[in-house]
């Protein structure tokens, strides 16, 4: 963790300057079709948003606020002889809680600045916590402080009012920003997100997106959203008044706080809906139960190639490992596999100390962990709080395992060989009576490669995440209460293990999965599945299309 002495300026301050024309844009769209009196700007910086409002030609009083002073006075030197324009010199939680709490505005806008945890002062904390518990939050150290500006504004709009905010694209899809979601759709009648494919702060590698919400007196019906997505700031200028429309609002679903199904049309999501309800399908916790793999604490030192292992007498305190992606060849791994990995030098061994006695350990063994003390190996949390540190918990040989991190596409691997893993790899344990060969059929196909695209979440640098339960609400095509020959189920099993094996395009295997399972013994409509294709198509290449950097799933 960066401490707060060697942070940056730019860091502490979160300053990252708006393009003006993007800023023009966000004013223009927040002071039309709208009675506009009072307007907030809680991070003005240097007054690039009020310069644009200033050509507006309306009547409205402006309250900016700016922490810095030196910024504050180059905002105020822009707007010389504009008296609608109120800039204070002040922290803006501060404010909040002293005066902007009990006013109300027509349209809020700006770029918040995100600011980490770690770097606000604890006073900022306390307001910030304030804020988010008093909207029915929860505070945490992962929350940026942009999280706390964005709520802070909505609680301040008024009955018919609107937000425009640059924000990062973390909203769309992080863990930590899933009751922001929800507050979003719930206080605010219309969303609007625009993202772009281009950075639009290039040189800090932020990725954002622009929130354009509003709020309706005496709003009936259900909340609505949509995402719109643009190449960059010059696209949207351009092209925005052509794809904005009412079509493109799809009614918000509460019950879910991911946000990934907006980037679908009505048609696809109506599909989508289809199979939620279809019974030719099941989701993937009914099958089996997917835990996280194991948590060593220190895989650096539990985890060891054959050289190590023989050096310190620790082949029988070892366990058969599979530790990274590069270590899955297929959708099953065997004795063959591991032995393959082993000639690579690869760290093929977890150290398993649970049923040895500290008197029945070995010269070697001894002298291993004296090594790792010495070179402080135990000094981590998930170490120093064991009994004995070099003693890992819940070791055991799953069914199955199921990348957490993956990038062209998932990987599902059948256990073959008694084999363990770290926590690079969910554990995946079927249920009773469940074939192993069509649990991985079932999910090697379109629909659950589409479904897998929805539930989880882009990581970063393109890779895809996915977390035990979101893998458990996964939905698969069922394929265990139907008549399959097995020769079929063979041979779709086998042709799916060599194409990944001989590294050809996984979609040979999905034609061949889709039309003999989901077509010919399932019935569904090959324009559905195509359907349920190009839905995966579409969510991956925006994922790609983040950042490509398949090397960050290396762990």
């Amino acid at each position: 963790m960066r401490l707060r002495e060697n942070a940056s300026v730019e860091k502490l301050a979160g300053r990252y300057y708006t393009p003006y024309e993007l800023a023009e844009f966000i004013v223009k769209w927040g002071t039309s079709d709208i009675d506009v009196q009072n307007i907030l700007e809680p991070s003005c910086g240097d007054g690039v948003f009020l310069e644009t409002l200033r050509n507006i030609d309306l009547k409205f009083n402006c309250t900016a606020v700016e922490i810095f002073e030196e910024e504050a006075l180059i905002a105020q030197n822009r707007l010389i002889l504009d008296d609608r324009f109120n800039i204070v010199v002040s922290d803006f939680y501060e404010r909040y809680t002293n005066f902007l709490q009990h006013e109300k505005y027509q349209f809020i806008m700006g770029n918040p600045p995100y600011i980490r945890y770690q770097y606000l002062s604890p006073e900022q904390r306390d307001i910030q916590s304030n804020i988010l518990k008093m909207s029915g939050m929860n505070a945490n150290k992962l929350i940026n402080a942009w999280v706390a500006f964005v709520v802070a504004a909505i609680n301040v709009m008024d009955e018919n009012s609107k937000i425009g905010f640059i924000i990062p694209a973390e909203l769309l899809q992080v863990k930590y920003s899933e009751q922001l979601r929800m507050y979003l759709m719930r206080e605010l009648s219309e969303i609007t997100i625009i993202t772009f494919n281009e950075l639009i702060f290039p040189d800090v590698e932020q990725e954002v997106v622009v929130l354009m919400g509003r709020k309706k007196a005496n709003h009936i019906g259900s909340h609505v959203m949509k995402i719109l997505e643009f190449e960059n700031v010059r696209d949207l200028i351009t092209n925005y008044k052509h794809v904005d429309s009412t079509s493109h609002f799809q009614a918000i679903d509460m019950n879910t706080v991911k946000w990934t199904k907006y980037f679908l049309n009505l048609e696809e999501n109506k599909l989508v809906q289809e199979i939620k309800n279809s019974t030719n399908c099941l989701t993937f916790g009914e099958i089996a139960e997917v835990d996280v793999g194991i948590t060593t604490g220190n895989n650096k030192f539990f985890c060891v190639d054959h050289t190590t292992a023989l050096e310190y007498d620790l082949l029988k305190v070892s366990r058969p490992l599979i530790a990274r992606s590069v270590n899955i060849p297929g959708v099953t791994f065997g004795n063959e596999d591991w032995q393959f990995n082993i000639q690579k030098g690869a760290r093929t061994y977890l150290l398993d100390f649970n049923n040895i006695s500290e008197d029945q350990l070995t010269e070697g063994q001894r002298r291993y962990i004296r090594q790792g003390e010495e070179n402080e190996e135990n000094v981590g949390y998930k170490c120093r709080i064991r009994q004995r540190w070099y003693v890992v918990p819940s070791i055991w040989e799953p069914d199955a395992f199921f990348l957490r991190r993956n990038y062209h596409y998932p990987k599902f691997v059948i256990n073959q060989n008694n084999t363990v893993s770290t926590d690079t790899m969910h554990r995946v344990a079927f249920n009773i009576g469940i074939d192993s060969k069509r649990a991985v059929l079932s999910y090697y196909n379109s629909i659950g490669f589409a479904f897998t695209e929805l539930e989880a979440r882009s990581y970063g640098g393109g890779v895809l995440e996915i977390l035990p339960r979101e893998l458990e609400n996964v939905r698969i095509p069922n394929l265990f209460d139907i008549d399959i020959e097995e020769e079929i189920v063979d041979m779709l099993f086998d042709a799916l293990n060599n194409t990944i094996r001989e590294e050809r395009n996984i979609e040979e295997a999905l034609d061949l999965i889709d039309e003999l399972i989901l077509v010919d013994r399932l019935n569904f409509s090959r324009e559905d599945i195509q359907a349920f294709r190009g839905i995966w198509h579409k969510l991956k290449s925006r994922r790609l299309g983040r950042g490509i950097n398949p090397e960050i799933i290396e762990v």
